[in-house]
């Protein structure tokens, strides 16, 4: 077996660990194909955050068998993790390695004999058992080839009623600092900015014995590495402490861009989802980054539609994210996942209902971006260049269009001269 394609599907941790596999299989003497329909090995990476991202994966599984029907199918990831047996019964399958033992893939299809001819092999243990973290750097799954993704922590302790991922993810665990510090200087000779993330980063460093939270370890980068700019992925709103903030508002080496999942602005239905804060905690953290930011990108994950939810709920949920400084909001349906407390509730809300609100929030989060990206021209925004023909990201999360090339991976001051569609315009003198 000589050539292997990696599919990733779903999150920026699902990707880092898709780019840790890659590089476990080639130091094996393994090489990438490039093409999924030219490999003898297809691992594909999987996510199972819903239950459209399972059908994801099975309708790639029959398209693999179809486009190469001699490839040797790896399934491995979080469904992988969750419902094994699942993934074993399909045709062509003839690994299913769940998150448990992903460390060792590459052992496994290099060094151990053939899996039987029928539907495989499964390697999944107790992930709550496991205390190391695979990653490595990706690059930005845009493809725009300047912004690599470092996952620093995985897994995660919350037990929120609509979630699988500690289930599948496992405990919270951090890469140590010294290692952080490591890979950001490799990365920081080759890239301009360096994207920290993970499945709860917030809770890096928070295992027993951690001394250094993760205000701490950003200081530390700023101090220990010449990275010119460092991006926050997702970080639960509690965890946007003071001094993180602070920090963030003090270094121009820091992207203005604070991201907090919200879920629901409805203090009843944070409640039933077991979220560890609510509302008022949430806008004291959100009016604390626009205070101490005042152009600062301010995002949050939502969603519409979790059992229970009714229209004074979701009326109280609107409002709340319409009083708030959001720039931009990525807005979820609910979608039952089996296993979870959710799923088995016994007062859903009706589809239609749940996509007529998901609607309705769209809209408020096109409003709220259109008039930051408007409050933007004239000014003066520090960007990346990206690889993207043209196109630039500003510190604080817009896409500009830029008014000559320009070489890529670079950061530079621009003049915006107008909007586009969905981001900004270079003014051109």
């Amino acid at each position: 077996m000589g050539t292997f394609f990696v599919q990733n599907f779903g999150c920026r941790a699902t990707q880092a660990d898709g780019a840790a596999l890659e590089s476990m299989l080639a130091a094996k003497g393994m090489h990438s194909s490039g093409e999924r329909a030219a490999a003898d090995l297809v691992v594909l990476n999987t996510c199972t955050v819903t239950s459209s991202a399972d059908d994801d994966v099975r309708q790639v599984i029959r398209r693999v068998r179809r486009e190469n029907p001699e490839a040797r199918i790896l399934v491995t990831g979080c469904y992988a993790q969750r419902a094994p047996e699942e993934l074993a019964a399909l045709a062509g399958v003839e690994w299913v390695v769940g998150n448990s033992h992903k460390a060792q893939i590459a052992d496994l299809v290099t060094l151990a004999p053939l899996a039987a001819p029928y539907h495989g092999n499964i390697y999944v243990g107790d992930i709550f058992a496991e205390r190391e973290l695979l990653t490595a750097p990706v690059e930005d799954a845009s493809g725009d080839r300047t912004r690599p993704n470092l996952k620093i922590q995985d897994g995660c302790n919350n037990r929120c009623s609509f979630c699988i991922i500690p289930f599948v993810r496992g405990r919270s665990r951090s890469l140590p600092g010294d290692r952080v510090v490591e890979q950001v200087k490799t990365l920081s000779a080759r890239y301009r900015e360096i994207v920290l993330s993970g499945i709860n980063l917030g809770r890096w460093g928070r295992e027993p014995g951690g001394t250094m939270r993760l205000a701490g370890l950003v200081r530390r980068l700023l101090d220990e590495t010449g990275v010119r700019r460092l991006r926050l992925s997702s970080v639960e709103p509690m965890d946007f402490s003071d001094e993180l903030l602070e920090l963030m508002a003090s270094s121009p080496r820091i992207a203005r861009h604070v991201h907090a999942p919200l879920q629901s602005g409805s203090d009843r239905i944070l409640r039933k989802m077991h979220r560890k804060y609510r509302p008022r905690h949430y806008a004291d953290r959100v009016e604390k980054a626009r205070a101490l930011m005042p152009m600062a990108a301010i995002g949050a994950d939502v969603m519409v539609g979790f059992p229970g939810e009714t229209e004074a709920d979701f009326e109280e949920s609107r409002s709340f994210m319409e009083s708030l400084p959001f720039t931009y909001l990525h807005v979820f349906t609910y979608s039952e996942r089996p296993g979870t407390p959710a799923a088995m509730a016994s007062d859903p809300v009706p589809v239609p209902v749940r996509r007529e609100r998901n609607r309705v929030l769209r809209e408020l989060a096109a409003a709220k971006n259109r008039a930051f990206r408007e409050s933007m021209v004239g000014r003066t925004l520090s960007v990346v260049t990206l690889h993207e023909c043209g196109r630039a990201l500003t510190d604080n999360y817009l896409k500009v269009q830029l008014a000559a090339a320009r070489e890529a991976n670079q950061i530079v001051d621009l003049r915006i001269g107008g909007t586009t569609a969905d981001g900004l315009i270079e003014r051109a003198d």
